[in-house]
């Protein structure tokens, strides 16, 4: 059976929950396993066993129908009927107190019908067609799920390919695994007479994927309750010492921040917002978190405050007044109202202090803001209501439009997963990430990826294996190579080649963070092996005969034709900054009877001047044809100086020599010295070279001059 546990008055190490849910009634197992064991109640009256299910589900859903909830508990009850628990009592309590944690959450008729029936189909004669026919489609879709969950080893033994399969099965539809988070949270908390080692073991699978998984579908009671109970399982010196530490504090005489929330009452209250402020106790991990931070903790780090409004706009009201009448903590601001995190979450977060010091943490957000926060999925309802006759999508699928990002991102990036080992390795490493970052796309839409990613996981995650043609990036506004990690608020624009044979560098892998960018990568290395690498970088390009204008002596290369005021002179035009017509240009006279001819702003005009060199007046003369040098700078990609080179032979240019400097941090530069048959093709050169894919600038060279002498 799935569910082994014992009677929670046993002495163990765990109870956490007492601190921080005062008020939330646990259910008594000892009474329901009575009223289990005197069987349902006759006719359709609900069985007693069930009444607390039934009040706390009402409290959410007041209009929602019992017969259902009635009839699986009458089916589960007969069906477990004589298993027992390792505790002693009937094994019908554990399903009962699992869908009293998901009736408390707020979960759906159909939710807590499967709950009920979710280990008959494991455990019991029942079969998955019995539950289909008497319950529908959606609950025997349900207990499926749930039934292949069960199955799954999640220790350090797992076999990848069930967890894939399960993964796939069950993500699908949230529920399932909403009803797998409940089930292990009630095994959590009727740990105590397992071994030692056992304890250990369940404990450790529950830190590594259940409390992530939980944190990734939103369920924060969940995810918190069950951080408590392996905290004082696996660390217990460290939970005894935060224990203590938290029942001094509920010792103390005065409460700072019962005083704060008062006084934050009466300023909300003067400014006519209608707001309830509530004191939220920290869960234990989380004093033990604040504590290794701060140091000494004050009262007020013990909990924070929660201000409810009605409407959105409210919550930005609250903000202004809270910042008016107290000083705010300007580093402690985050708006996760207008930029929602990757798990639904919504609030704004704040903290201000008072007069002596004390620093309280405030949340602000609506109540379906916190009913979303504490219950994530599970309060989305039933996510899969058709309306009408839209139950799937045109692709046969279950259509879940309120699926978390990260959720759907799993689901894809398992598909791309070439074998299971990769899959289950990579799946590790994504719940171990604790933070996610938003990043902006240029058309306002936004990314979501894990703390640390680079340019590189944002072209994957917005394009998919698009992403092998991303030729760079820019990061607010300013070009970035790919390797560029990314922060929190960013704004990306992502540049894509047009090259439909373009491939990703293995180099990428090293600046991956996320599942769907390195499994795409390492997949397309797997399919492309070694293939034949471009000419060395930074080896000189063969030089091409130029062609000679007509009328030019043979194999000497043509020069435009500037005139200059010293009769027999030989014009050379500078390599430093090669001026064509129209520039405005200047000339100098250099030893050898030779004239060097330059652009009026070349960097050289002031050396040369310095150096006294003698001034000639210059002018173009009739002959268009001339050369020119143009720099093409660049992300560095195959087959890019063939490209390149074939733009050039386009516009009727030729080729004198090319130059490829060595990459740098994916950039390359080109440096090309052409001859132009005529000096108006310039510019329609220059858009031409920059039109291909990779480049981003072309500029005319600008080099520092050498002194002739």
């Amino acid at each position: 059976m799935s569910a082994e546990a014992t009677n929670p008055a046993t002495p163990g190490p765990i109870t956490p929950g007492a601190h921080r849910r005062r008020g939330r009634p646990r259910i008594d197992l000892r009474r329901i396993g009575w009223a289990a064991l005197l069987g349902p109640a006759a006719g359709n009256r609900l069985p007693d066993a069930i009444g607390h299910v039934v009040e706390a589900h009402r409290a959410h859903h007041p209009e929602a129908p019992l017969e259902p909830l009635r009839r699986a508990y009458v089916l589960a009850e007969s069906s477990h009927r004589g298993q027992m628990r390792k505790s002693g009592e009937p094994y019908i309590t554990h399903p009962l107190a699992v869908t009293l944690i998901l009736a408390e959450l707020g979960a759906e008729t159909t939710t807590l019908t499967a709950s009920l029936l979710h280990d008959t189909v494991e455990d019991t004669e029942v079969t998955l067609d019995q539950v289909r026919t008497e319950f529908g489609e959606e609950v025997a879709y349900l207990v499926d799920g749930v039934t292949k969950l069960e199955k799954v080893d999640y220790g350090a033994a797992a076999e990848p390919e069930t967890f894939r399969k399960m993964l796939v099965a069950t993500g699908n539809d949230v529920r399932v695994m909403s009803i797998k988070l409940a089930d292990r949270l009630h095994n959590m908390r009727t740990l105590g007479v397992m071994r030692p080692e056992k304890q250990a073991r369940i404990a450790k699978v529950t830190r590594d994927v259940l409390i992530p998984l939980a944190e990734r579908l939103g369920v924060q009671a969940l995810k918190t309750e069950l951080e408590d109970l392996v905290f004082a399982i696996l660390h217990p010196d460290e939970y005894t010492e935060t224990r203590e530490l938290i029942a001094a504090n509920d010792a103390r005489g005065t409460d700072p921040l019962a005083e704060i929330a008062e006084d934050a009452r009466a300023v909300l209250k003067d400014a006519g917002i209608a707001a309830e402020v509530l004191i939220r106790s920290r869960h234990f991990v989380s004093v033990h978190r604040a504590r290794r931070k701060r140091g000494t903790l004050r009262g007020a780090d013990f909990g924070r405050l929660l201000v409810l409004v009605g409407e959105d706009a409210d919550c930005y009201g609250v903000l202004g007044e809270l910042h008016t009448c107290f000083t705010p903590v300007v580093s402690e601001f985050k708006d996760f109202i207008a930029v929602p995190k990757f798990n639904l979450y919504q609030s704004l977060h704040t903290a201000v202090t008072r007069g002596d010091g004390e620093v309280a943490e405030v949340l602000i957000r609506t109540h379906q803001m916190h009913k979303v926060a504490e219950a994530g999925v599970v309060a989305l309802g039933n996510p899969y209501a058709p309306p009408a006759d839209e139950q799937t999508d045109s692709m046969g699928e279950r259509a879940d439009p309120t699926r978390p990002g990260w959720l759907s991102r799993l689901l894809d990036w398992q598909e791309a997963a070439p074998d299971a080992d990769t899959f289950w390795s990579t799946l590790r490493e994504d719940l171990a990430q604790d933070r996610e970052i938003t990043v902006f796309r240029p058309d306002g839409g936004t990314l979501g990826l894990p703390a640390g990613a680079s340019c590189v996981d944002a072209a994957y995650a917005q394009y998919g294996e698009d992403a092998h043609a991303c030729i760079g990036a820019r990061v607010n506004g300013r070009l970035a190579t790919l390797s560029t990690v990314l922060s929190d608020g960013d704004t990306v624009q992502l540049l894509m080649g047009q090259d439909p044979a373009s491939e990703p560098s293995k180099d990428w892998l090293d600046h991956a963070r996320t599942p769907a960018a390195r499994i795409a990568i390492r997949r397309w290395l797997t399919t492309h092996p070694a293939t034949p690498q471009p000419e060395p970088e930074g080896r000189r390009a063969p030089e091409p005969a130029p062609r000679a204008p007509q009328g030019a002596p043979a194999g000497r290369p043509a020069e435009a034709n500037a005139v200059v005021d010293q009769p027999g002179a030989s014009v050379r035009l500078a390599g430093c900054c090669t001026p064509v017509p129209p520039d405005a240009v200047t000339a100098f006279a250099v030893r050898g009877g030779v004239v060097t001819v330059h652009r009026a702003e070349c960097h050289g005009v002031a050396r040369m001047k310095s150096t006294g060199r003698a001034e000639v007046g210059v002018h173009w003369g009739d002959t268009t044809q001339c050369r020119v040098s143009l720099i093409a700078e660049s992300f560095s990609r195959p087959h890019l100086l063939a490209d390149l080179t074939e733009a050039i032979a386009l516009e009727s240019v030729a080729v004198i020599s090319a130059t490829v400097e060595p990459p740098t941090q994916g950039r390359v530069r080109h440096t090309y010295t052409l001859q132009l048959p005529d000096a108006t093709t310039l510019p329609g050169l220059m858009r031409a070279m920059r039109n291909i894919a990779g480049v981003y600038d072309v500029s005319r060279a600008q080099h520092p001059a050498q002194t002739t002498s």
